[in-house]
Protein backbone atom coordinates (compact mmCIF):
# COMPACT_ATOMS: atom_id res chain seq x y z
CA UNK A 1 0.00 0.00 0.00
CA UNK A 2 1.44 3.00 -1.08
CA UNK A 3 2.34 5.74 1.69
CA UNK A 4 1.09 8.70 1.24
CA UNK A 5 -0.36 11.98 2.98
CA UNK A 6 -3.82 12.35 3.39
CA UNK A 7 -6.20 14.82 1.76
CA UNK A 8 -6.25 18.12 3.12
CA UNK A 9 -8.89 20.51 4.14
CA UNK A 10 -7.37 23.72 4.24
CA UNK A 11 -8.05 26.46 6.91
CA UNK A 12 -9.10 28.99 5.30
CA UNK A 13 -11.86 26.24 3.90
CA UNK A 14 -12.67 23.97 7.24
CA UNK A 15 -12.77 26.77 9.55
CA UNK A 16 -15.97 28.84 8.21
CA UNK A 17 -17.47 25.63 7.03
CA UNK A 18 -17.45 24.08 10.40
CA UNK A 19 -18.42 27.41 12.52
CA UNK A 20 -21.25 27.32 9.93
CA UNK A 21 -22.23 24.45 10.46
CA UNK A 22 -20.50 21.76 11.83
CA UNK A 23 -22.34 18.60 10.95
CA UNK A 24 -22.73 19.77 8.01
CA UNK A 25 -19.30 20.67 7.15
CA UNK A 26 -18.33 16.78 8.45
CA UNK A 27 -20.69 15.09 5.92
CA UNK A 28 -19.41 17.25 3.24
CA UNK A 29 -16.08 17.06 3.65
CA UNK A 30 -16.22 12.96 4.00
CA UNK A 31 -18.82 13.20 0.76
CA UNK A 32 -15.93 15.49 -1.24
CA UNK A 33 -12.96 13.22 -0.18
CA UNK A 34 -15.10 10.28 -1.55
CA UNK A 35 -14.39 8.31 1.58
CA UNK A 36 -10.88 8.51 1.59
CA UNK A 37 -9.17 9.80 4.75
CA UNK A 38 -9.05 13.44 5.15
CA UNK A 39 -6.88 15.56 7.69
CA UNK A 40 -8.69 19.16 8.60
CA UNK A 41 -6.06 21.85 9.02
CA UNK A 42 -7.83 23.43 11.91
CA UNK A 43 -4.74 25.61 13.15
CA UNK A 44 -2.71 23.94 15.54
CA UNK A 45 -5.42 21.23 15.70
CA UNK A 46 -5.57 18.50 13.01
CA UNK A 47 -7.20 15.97 12.92
CA UNK A 48 -8.08 13.39 10.56
CA UNK A 49 -11.87 12.45 9.49
CA UNK A 50 -11.79 8.67 8.78
CA UNK A 51 -15.57 8.07 7.36
CA UNK A 52 -14.90 4.49 4.88
CA UNK A 53 -16.72 1.65 6.62
CA UNK A 54 -13.86 -0.90 6.15
CA UNK A 55 -11.45 2.21 7.42
CA UNK A 56 -13.78 2.26 10.60
CA UNK A 57 -13.51 -1.47 10.83
CA UNK A 58 -9.99 -1.49 11.31
CA UNK A 59 -9.74 1.28 13.83
CA UNK A 60 -12.85 0.11 16.21
CA UNK A 61 -12.41 -3.74 15.60
CA UNK A 62 -9.47 -4.78 13.98
CA UNK A 63 -6.86 -2.58 15.35
CA UNK A 64 -8.60 -0.97 18.25
CA UNK A 65 -5.87 -1.30 20.09
CA UNK A 66 -3.58 1.24 18.16
CA UNK A 67 -6.75 3.87 18.86
CA UNK A 68 -7.18 4.56 21.93
CA UNK A 69 -9.93 6.77 23.90
CA UNK A 70 -7.36 9.11 25.21
CA UNK A 71 -8.79 10.59 28.16
CA UNK A 72 -6.27 13.43 27.87
CA UNK A 73 -6.91 13.84 24.45
CA UNK A 74 -8.08 16.78 23.73
CA UNK A 75 -11.74 16.05 22.22
CA UNK A 76 -11.82 13.83 25.39
CA UNK A 77 -10.76 16.48 27.65
CA UNK A 78 -14.39 18.33 28.26
CA UNK A 79 -15.95 14.33 28.74
CA UNK A 80 -13.76 13.46 31.09
CA UNK A 81 -14.31 16.64 33.67
CA UNK A 82 -17.83 15.43 34.33
CA UNK A 83 -17.12 11.83 34.19
CA UNK A 84 -13.31 11.84 35.21
CA UNK A 85 -12.12 7.93 34.83
CA UNK A 86 -14.92 6.28 33.98
CA UNK A 87 -15.87 2.97 31.73
CA UNK A 88 -17.18 5.61 29.15
CA UNK A 89 -12.77 6.98 28.42
CA UNK A 90 -10.48 4.79 30.20
CA UNK A 91 -8.92 1.80 28.87
CA UNK A 92 -6.36 -0.82 30.19
CA UNK A 93 -7.01 -2.17 33.46
CA UNK A 94 -9.45 0.24 34.83
CA UNK A 95 -12.03 -0.06 31.52
CA UNK A 96 -11.04 -4.02 31.46
CA UNK A 97 -12.53 -4.46 35.50
CA UNK A 98 -15.50 -1.50 35.06
CA UNK A 99 -16.40 -3.58 32.18
CA UNK A 100 -16.30 -7.11 33.69
CA UNK A 101 -18.19 -6.25 36.37
CA UNK A 102 -21.42 -4.91 34.36
CA UNK A 103 -20.97 -6.81 31.58
CA UNK A 104 -23.32 -9.70 33.05
CA UNK A 105 -26.44 -6.46 33.64
CA UNK A 106 -26.59 -6.55 30.14
CA UNK A 107 -26.28 -9.81 29.03
CA UNK A 108 -29.16 -10.38 26.00
CA UNK A 109 -30.35 -13.63 28.67
CA UNK A 110 -30.66 -11.02 31.45
CA UNK A 111 -32.16 -8.12 29.54
CA UNK A 112 -34.76 -10.54 28.46
CA UNK A 113 -35.90 -11.29 31.99
CA UNK A 114 -36.34 -7.83 32.51
CA UNK A 115 -38.89 -6.83 29.71
CA UNK A 116 -41.77 -7.50 31.97
CA UNK A 117 -40.52 -5.15 34.84
CA UNK A 118 -39.57 -2.77 32.09
CA UNK A 119 -43.14 -2.79 30.43
CA UNK A 120 -44.72 -2.10 33.60
CA UNK A 121 -42.44 0.65 34.41
CA UNK A 122 -43.28 2.40 31.49
CA UNK A 123 -46.61 1.87 31.21
CA UNK A 124 -47.33 3.55 35.05
CA UNK A 125 -45.31 6.54 33.99
CA UNK A 126 -47.42 6.89 30.91
CA UNK A 127 -50.18 6.55 33.38
CA UNK A 128 -49.68 9.84 34.05
CA UNK A 129 -50.54 11.12 30.63
CA UNK A 130 -54.16 10.16 31.38
CA UNK A 131 -54.96 13.35 32.99
CA UNK A 132 -53.45 16.07 30.54
CA UNK A 133 -54.89 14.28 27.88
CA UNK A 134 -58.10 14.20 28.72
CA UNK A 135 -58.14 17.47 29.15
CA UNK A 136 -56.44 19.01 26.22
CA UNK A 137 -53.29 20.40 27.81
CA UNK A 138 -49.75 20.20 25.68
CA UNK A 139 -46.91 18.59 27.51
CA UNK A 140 -43.26 18.79 26.76
CA UNK A 141 -42.00 16.17 25.19
CA UNK A 142 -38.24 16.54 26.07
CA UNK A 143 -39.70 16.57 29.94
CA UNK A 144 -42.41 13.54 29.21
CA UNK A 145 -39.45 11.28 27.80
CA UNK A 146 -37.00 11.77 30.36
CA UNK A 147 -40.02 11.66 33.26
CA UNK A 148 -40.71 7.74 31.30
CA UNK A 149 -36.79 6.40 30.76
CA UNK A 150 -35.83 7.77 34.12
CA UNK A 151 -38.97 5.59 35.82
CA UNK A 152 -38.23 2.18 33.59
CA UNK A 153 -33.92 2.98 33.78
CA UNK A 154 -33.93 3.49 37.91
CA UNK A 155 -36.27 0.21 38.32
CA UNK A 156 -34.24 -2.09 36.13
CA UNK A 157 -30.60 -0.88 36.39
CA UNK A 158 -30.58 0.97 39.63
CA UNK A 159 -32.90 -1.48 41.73
CA UNK A 160 -34.73 2.46 42.49
CA UNK A 161 -31.90 3.48 44.82
CA UNK A 162 -32.22 6.64 42.77
CA UNK A 163 -35.70 8.24 42.96
CA UNK A 164 -37.11 9.29 39.51
CA UNK A 165 -37.20 13.02 41.12
CA UNK A 166 -33.36 12.65 41.79
CA UNK A 167 -32.82 11.13 38.37
CA UNK A 168 -34.97 13.76 36.71
CA UNK A 169 -32.11 16.34 38.44
CA UNK A 170 -29.36 14.44 37.15
CA UNK A 171 -31.02 13.95 33.51
CA UNK A 172 -31.43 18.22 33.29
CA UNK A 173 -27.37 18.13 34.77
CA UNK A 174 -26.12 15.92 32.02
CA UNK A 175 -28.28 18.59 29.72
CA UNK A 176 -26.41 21.26 30.86
CA UNK A 177 -23.30 19.52 30.52
CA UNK A 178 -23.97 18.64 26.89
CA UNK A 179 -24.14 21.52 25.92
CA UNK A 180 -22.48 23.92 28.29
CA UNK A 181 -18.85 21.32 27.00
CA UNK A 182 -19.80 22.51 22.86
CA UNK A 183 -17.47 25.77 22.99
CA UNK A 184 -14.98 23.57 24.32
CA UNK A 185 -15.34 20.50 22.12
CA UNK A 186 -15.50 23.33 18.88
CA UNK A 187 -11.99 24.72 20.33
CA UNK A 188 -10.43 21.96 21.91
CA UNK A 189 -7.22 23.65 22.16
CA UNK A 190 -8.33 26.59 24.40
CA UNK A 191 -6.25 26.40 27.69
CA UNK A 192 -9.04 25.69 30.75
CA UNK A 193 -7.24 28.33 32.40
CA UNK A 194 -9.02 30.74 30.00
CA UNK A 195 -13.03 31.18 30.81
CA UNK A 196 -15.47 30.05 28.18
CA UNK A 197 -19.39 30.14 27.69
CA UNK A 198 -20.73 27.12 29.35
CA UNK A 199 -18.01 26.90 32.21
CA UNK A 200 -19.96 28.15 34.83
CA UNK A 201 -23.18 25.84 34.34
CA UNK A 202 -20.55 23.18 33.83
CA UNK A 203 -19.43 23.43 37.22
CA UNK A 204 -22.74 23.72 38.89
CA UNK A 205 -24.13 20.61 36.88
CA UNK A 206 -21.44 18.39 38.17
CA UNK A 207 -22.20 19.89 41.37
CA UNK A 208 -26.11 18.45 41.12
CA UNK A 209 -24.69 14.87 39.89
CA UNK A 210 -22.21 14.61 43.24
CA UNK A 211 -25.33 15.88 45.25
CA UNK A 212 -27.96 13.01 44.33
CA UNK A 213 -24.99 10.42 43.46
CA UNK A 214 -22.11 10.50 45.80
CA UNK A 215 -24.51 9.99 49.08
CA UNK A 216 -26.28 6.81 47.83
CA UNK A 217 -22.79 4.92 46.74
CA UNK A 218 -21.93 6.12 50.20
CA UNK A 219 -24.88 4.43 51.53
CA UNK A 220 -24.21 1.19 49.68
CA UNK A 221 -20.84 0.79 50.20
CA UNK A 222 -21.36 1.26 54.41
CA UNK A 223 -24.15 -1.48 53.76
CA UNK A 224 -23.05 -3.85 50.45
CA UNK A 225 -25.21 -6.00 50.12
CA UNK A 226 -26.08 -8.88 46.85
CA UNK A 227 -28.06 -6.64 44.54
CA UNK A 228 -28.14 -6.79 40.99
CA UNK A 229 -28.35 -2.94 39.80
CA UNK A 230 -25.00 -1.27 38.60
CA UNK A 231 -24.67 0.93 41.95
CA UNK A 232 -24.65 -2.23 44.21
CA UNK A 233 -22.63 -4.00 41.47
CA UNK A 234 -19.81 -1.35 41.31
CA UNK A 235 -19.84 -0.56 45.37
CA UNK A 236 -18.74 -4.40 45.41
CA UNK A 237 -14.94 -4.70 46.14
CA UNK A 238 -12.48 -5.21 43.88
CA UNK A 239 -9.09 -4.81 42.93
CA UNK A 240 -7.52 -3.40 39.85
CA UNK A 241 -3.71 -2.43 39.81
CA UNK A 242 -2.71 -3.58 43.25
CA UNK A 243 -5.30 -0.96 44.81
CA UNK A 244 -8.63 -1.42 45.46
CA UNK A 245 -10.97 1.13 44.09
CA UNK A 246 -12.38 4.21 45.18
CA UNK A 247 -15.13 6.35 45.68
CA UNK A 248 -14.34 8.54 42.74
CA UNK A 249 -13.54 5.79 40.24
CA UNK A 250 -16.96 4.13 41.81
CA UNK A 251 -18.77 7.13 41.00
CA UNK A 252 -17.42 7.75 37.97
CA UNK A 253 -18.98 4.70 36.51
CA UNK A 254 -22.48 5.34 38.00
CA UNK A 255 -22.49 9.00 36.54
CA UNK A 256 -21.50 7.34 33.52
CA UNK A 257 -23.79 4.48 33.17
CA UNK A 258 -26.66 6.89 34.53
CA UNK A 259 -25.41 9.25 31.62
CA UNK A 260 -25.40 6.47 28.66
CA UNK A 261 -28.63 4.09 29.71
CA UNK A 262 -30.99 7.24 30.20
CA UNK A 263 -29.60 9.97 27.27
CA UNK A 264 -29.62 7.40 24.30
CA UNK A 265 -33.15 6.51 24.54
CA UNK A 266 -34.15 10.30 25.48
CA UNK A 267 -32.20 11.54 22.47
CA UNK A 268 -33.46 9.22 19.93
CA UNK A 269 -36.93 8.86 20.72
CA UNK A 270 -36.84 13.01 20.82
CA UNK A 271 -36.66 12.85 17.22
CA UNK A 272 -39.59 10.23 16.13
CA UNK A 273 -42.03 13.56 17.20
CA UNK A 274 -40.71 16.05 14.59
CA UNK A 275 -40.38 12.63 12.19
CA UNK A 276 -44.11 11.47 12.39
CA UNK A 277 -44.97 15.36 11.67
CA UNK A 278 -42.79 15.22 8.92
CA UNK A 279 -43.59 11.97 7.07
CA UNK A 280 -47.02 11.16 7.80
CA UNK A 281 -47.10 7.85 5.71
CA UNK A 282 -44.08 6.50 8.79
CA UNK A 283 -46.55 7.76 11.14
CA UNK A 284 -50.22 6.36 9.72
CA UNK A 285 -48.22 2.75 9.09
CA UNK A 286 -46.64 3.03 12.41
CA UNK A 287 -49.99 3.48 14.37
CA UNK A 288 -51.32 0.69 12.19
CA UNK A 289 -48.94 -1.70 13.38
CA UNK A 290 -48.76 -0.16 16.51
CA UNK A 291 -53.04 -0.50 17.02
CA UNK A 292 -52.95 -4.78 15.43
CA UNK A 293 -50.24 -6.19 17.87
CA UNK A 294 -51.05 -4.03 20.70
CA UNK A 295 -54.44 -2.69 20.54
CA UNK A 296 -55.58 -2.05 23.83
CA UNK A 297 -54.00 -4.59 25.62
CA UNK A 298 -50.77 -3.67 28.09
CA UNK A 299 -47.69 -3.80 25.86
CA UNK A 300 -45.98 -7.52 27.13
CA UNK A 301 -42.81 -9.14 25.62
CA UNK A 302 -44.49 -11.46 23.30
CA UNK A 303 -45.59 -7.93 21.59
CA UNK A 304 -42.18 -6.80 20.89
CA UNK A 305 -40.97 -9.06 18.18
CA UNK A 306 -44.16 -8.48 16.04
CA UNK A 307 -43.10 -4.35 16.32
CA UNK A 308 -41.13 -5.18 13.41
CA UNK A 309 -41.73 -1.81 11.59
CA UNK A 310 -41.27 -0.01 14.44
CA UNK A 311 -37.96 -1.55 15.02
CA UNK A 312 -37.64 -0.28 10.95
CA UNK A 313 -38.19 3.38 12.56
CA UNK A 314 -36.36 3.17 14.95
CA UNK A 315 -33.23 2.34 12.86
CA UNK A 316 -33.62 4.73 10.72
CA UNK A 317 -33.77 7.28 13.87
CA UNK A 318 -30.76 5.62 14.93
CA UNK A 319 -28.71 6.22 11.36
CA UNK A 320 -29.52 10.09 11.09
CA UNK A 321 -29.82 10.79 14.60
CA UNK A 322 -27.29 8.63 16.60
CA UNK A 323 -26.88 9.73 20.07
CA UNK A 324 -23.00 8.88 20.22
CA UNK A 325 -22.55 11.29 17.35
CA UNK A 326 -18.82 11.58 17.46
CA UNK A 327 -16.41 8.88 18.85
CA UNK A 328 -12.60 10.54 18.77
CA UNK A 329 -9.44 8.08 18.89
CA UNK A 330 -5.73 8.82 19.21
CA UNK A 331 -3.49 6.85 17.37
CA UNK A 332 -0.77 5.06 19.71
CA UNK A 333 1.60 4.23 17.12
CA UNK A 334 1.78 5.47 13.46
CA UNK A 335 0.50 3.42 10.20
CA UNK A 336 -0.92 3.78 7.06
CA UNK A 337 -4.44 3.81 6.70
CA UNK A 338 -5.95 3.48 3.27
CA UNK A 339 -2.89 4.76 1.85
CA UNK A 340 -2.42 7.54 4.15
CA UNK A 341 0.38 7.90 7.20
CA UNK A 342 -1.28 8.03 10.50
CA UNK A 343 1.20 9.89 12.83
CA UNK A 344 1.45 8.60 16.61
CA UNK A 345 -0.50 10.84 18.72
CA UNK A 346 -2.76 11.93 15.99
CA UNK A 347 -6.67 12.27 16.60
CA UNK A 348 -9.07 10.29 14.80
CA UNK A 349 -12.12 11.93 14.30
CA UNK A 350 -15.12 8.39 13.65
CA UNK A 351 -18.25 9.94 13.66
CA UNK A 352 -21.60 7.73 13.10
CA UNK A 353 -23.20 10.66 12.14
CA UNK A 354 -21.60 11.34 9.40
CA UNK A 355 -21.11 7.94 7.65
CA UNK A 356 -24.51 6.88 8.23
CA UNK A 357 -25.20 10.49 5.88
CA UNK A 358 -22.79 9.66 3.50
CA UNK A 359 -24.15 9.58 -0.41
CA UNK A 360 -21.94 7.20 -1.39
CA UNK A 361 -22.74 4.43 1.45
CA UNK A 362 -26.87 5.48 1.28
CA UNK A 363 -29.78 6.71 -1.03
CA UNK A 364 -31.22 9.67 -0.35
CA UNK A 365 -29.63 9.81 2.99
CA UNK A 366 -31.17 12.83 4.33
CA UNK A 367 -34.64 11.33 3.74
CA UNK A 368 -36.23 9.04 6.37
CA UNK A 369 -37.10 5.64 4.71
CA UNK A 370 -37.78 2.99 7.53
CA UNK A 371 -37.60 0.45 4.57
CA UNK A 372 -34.05 1.00 4.26
CA UNK A 373 -34.31 -1.62 7.73
CA UNK A 374 -37.10 -4.07 6.20
CA UNK A 375 -35.80 -7.96 6.82
CA UNK A 376 -36.26 -7.96 2.45
CA UNK A 377 -33.74 -4.96 1.90
CA UNK A 378 -30.76 -5.60 0.33
CA UNK A 379 -28.26 -6.41 3.29
CA UNK A 380 -25.64 -3.74 3.56
CA UNK A 381 -22.35 -4.13 1.77
CA UNK A 382 -20.50 -2.66 4.46
CA UNK A 383 -20.89 -3.73 8.56
CA UNK A 384 -19.32 -0.41 9.78
CA UNK A 385 -21.65 1.77 7.49
CA UNK A 386 -24.33 1.44 9.99
CA UNK A 387 -22.85 1.75 13.77
CA UNK A 388 -24.89 3.76 16.18
CA UNK A 389 -23.92 2.29 19.45
CA UNK A 390 -19.85 2.12 18.20
CA UNK A 391 -18.10 -1.53 17.54
CA UNK A 392 -15.24 -3.56 18.68
CA UNK A 393 -14.43 -3.96 22.00
CA UNK A 394 -15.96 -0.61 23.41
CA UNK A 395 -19.75 -0.85 21.53
CA UNK A 396 -22.15 0.04 23.85
CA UNK A 397 -23.25 -2.12 26.73
CA UNK A 398 -26.35 -0.92 26.59
CA UNK A 399 -27.05 -1.84 23.00
CA UNK A 400 -29.17 -4.83 23.92
CA UNK A 401 -31.16 -3.09 26.28
CA UNK A 402 -32.12 0.13 24.22
CA UNK A 403 -33.22 -1.95 21.46
CA UNK A 404 -36.12 -3.23 23.73
CA UNK A 405 -36.69 -0.69 25.76
CA UNK A 406 -37.70 2.03 22.96
CA UNK A 407 -40.26 0.03 20.95
CA UNK A 408 -41.86 -0.53 24.76
CA UNK A 409 -42.06 3.38 25.02
CA UNK A 410 -43.32 3.68 21.30
CA UNK A 411 -45.46 1.04 21.73
CA UNK A 412 -47.20 2.03 24.97
CA UNK A 413 -47.88 5.66 24.10
CA UNK A 414 -48.30 5.11 20.51
CA UNK A 415 -51.36 2.71 21.88
CA UNK A 416 -53.04 4.59 24.22
CA UNK A 417 -52.82 8.52 22.16
CA UNK A 418 -52.37 9.81 19.06
CA UNK A 419 -49.82 12.41 18.84
CA UNK A 420 -50.01 16.19 17.47
CA UNK A 421 -47.19 17.96 17.31
CA UNK A 422 -47.77 21.78 18.02
CA UNK A 423 -45.95 24.50 15.42
CA UNK A 424 -43.72 23.25 12.51
CA UNK A 425 -41.80 20.02 12.86
CA UNK A 426 -38.08 20.96 13.67
CA UNK A 427 -35.19 18.30 12.29
CA UNK A 428 -32.45 20.74 13.32
CA UNK A 429 -29.47 18.99 15.15
CA UNK A 430 -28.72 20.93 18.50
CA UNK A 431 -24.93 19.80 19.07
CA UNK A 432 -23.89 18.76 21.99
CA UNK A 433 -22.54 15.64 23.66
CA UNK A 434 -25.52 13.94 22.09
CA UNK A 435 -27.86 14.80 19.50
CA UNK A 436 -31.80 16.71 20.22
CA UNK A 437 -33.78 18.44 18.18
CA UNK A 438 -32.71 22.42 18.53
CA UNK A 439 -36.30 22.62 19.89
CA UNK A 440 -37.80 20.67 22.21
CA UNK A 441 -41.37 19.62 21.10
CA UNK A 442 -44.85 20.53 22.86
CA UNK A 443 -47.52 17.91 22.10
CA UNK A 444 -50.76 17.38 22.71
CA UNK A 445 -51.63 13.31 23.57
CA UNK A 446 -55.73 12.82 22.23
CA UNK A 447 -56.35 9.43 23.94
CA UNK A 448 -57.32 5.71 21.73
CA UNK A 449 -60.94 4.44 22.35
CA UNK A 450 -59.37 1.79 24.42
CA UNK A 451 -63.33 0.15 24.12
CA UNK A 452 -62.27 -0.68 20.23
CA UNK A 453 -62.05 -3.92 19.16
CA UNK A 454 -58.69 -4.97 17.99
Amino acid sequence: MQDVTAGSVPLRRALPRLVRGPLDALVGFADEAGGEVVRLNLGTFRPYLVTHPEHLQHILRDNAANYVRDGKGLLWRPVRRAVGEAILVAEGPLWESSRSVLQPLFTAKRVETLIDKMAAAIGEAVDVLDEPARAGQTVDASDTLSRIVCQATMRVLFGDKISVPDALRVVSALGTIATAMVPRLLVPFMPYAIPMPGDRAFRGAVRTIDDVVLPIIRETLRRPGDGQDIISTLCRTRVVNGQEITEKQIRDDVVAMFSTSTETTIAVLSWLWPVLDTYPEVAARLYDEIDQVVGADQIQRSHVAELRYTRMVLDELLRLYPAGWMIPRTAVASEVLGGTRIASGATILVSPYVTQRMAALWERPDIFEPERFSPTAPRRQHRYSFFPFGGGPHQCLGQYLFLLEAPLIIATLLSRFRIQLHGDADLTPRMGASLRPRQSARLTLVPVDRSRAR
